[in-house]
């Protein structure tokens, strides 16, 4: 691959992250936005048949120009300031926030889908895509400081919370039983589909 495509592929690697992480909302009065997370069943030609983490079926067809992405496993320690993280938190018991999840972006995806809105990964649960300030350890874990927009947020983030990295992936990693993340457009009839899917290969589960 010749370096000339590298900022190109980077470019549309943000450009189909930021739709995973933007917020759940209706588009206009005939569609709406709709994550999926659950395990694929089967490919049937462009149709992606998942089986939700509801329990449910879902079939969402796979639109041209389909844009796959995986991650991999990062690790906490290595998180330093001015690294871009997406972060998914709930409120601590005993204020602030905890972290569920880390995604921490390649540098080229830098500024993708800045701020901090409501997720639904869990109950409460918000997300966080921000620059690190700091990163010190904690107790049980490590705390970060997080600058997005002219705020800041602390973040105690365990050990043990998962922390992952965006990486290319292809079509055919969308096999039977591999779990997968799809932020899909849902029509009036009810139909989805999407041109961006993140799937988990070689084991690794998409956090997010």
């Amino acid at each position: 691959m010749s370096r000339r495509r590298l900022p190109k592929i980077a470019a549309l690697l943000a450009l189909g992250l930021s739709a995973f992480l933007a917020t759940i909302s209706v588009v206009d009065a005939q569609s709406a936005r709709v994550r999926v997370r659950g395990t694929i069943v089967s490919l049937d030609g462009s149709v992606l048949n998942v089986k939700t983490r509801e329990g449910t079926m879902a079939a969402v067809t796979l639109n041209s120009g389909l844009m796959v992405s995986t991650v991999v496993n990062a690790s906490l320690d290595d998180i330093k300031p001015g690294d871009y993280v997406g972060v998914a938190s709930v409120p601590k018991a005993d204020g602030g926030d905890g972290a569920l999840e880390v995604l921490v972006f390649p540098a080229a995806m830098k500024g993708t889908g800045e701020g901090s809105f409501a997720y639904d990964l869990k109950p409460n649960s918000t997300m966080t895509n921000a620059t690190v300030s700091n990163a010190v350890k904690a107790v049980e874990g490590r705390e970060l400081t997080l600058t997005y927009k002219g705020q800041e947020k602390k973040m105690a983030v365990p050990a043990g919370t998962p922390v992952v990295t965006i990486a290319s992936a292809t079509s055919a990693d969308l096999v039977a039983g591999a779990p997968v993340i799809i932020n899909s457009d849902k029509a009036a009839d009810g139909s989805l589909s999407t041109a961006r899917v993140i799937v988990g290969t070689k084991g690794v589960v998409p956090p997010m």
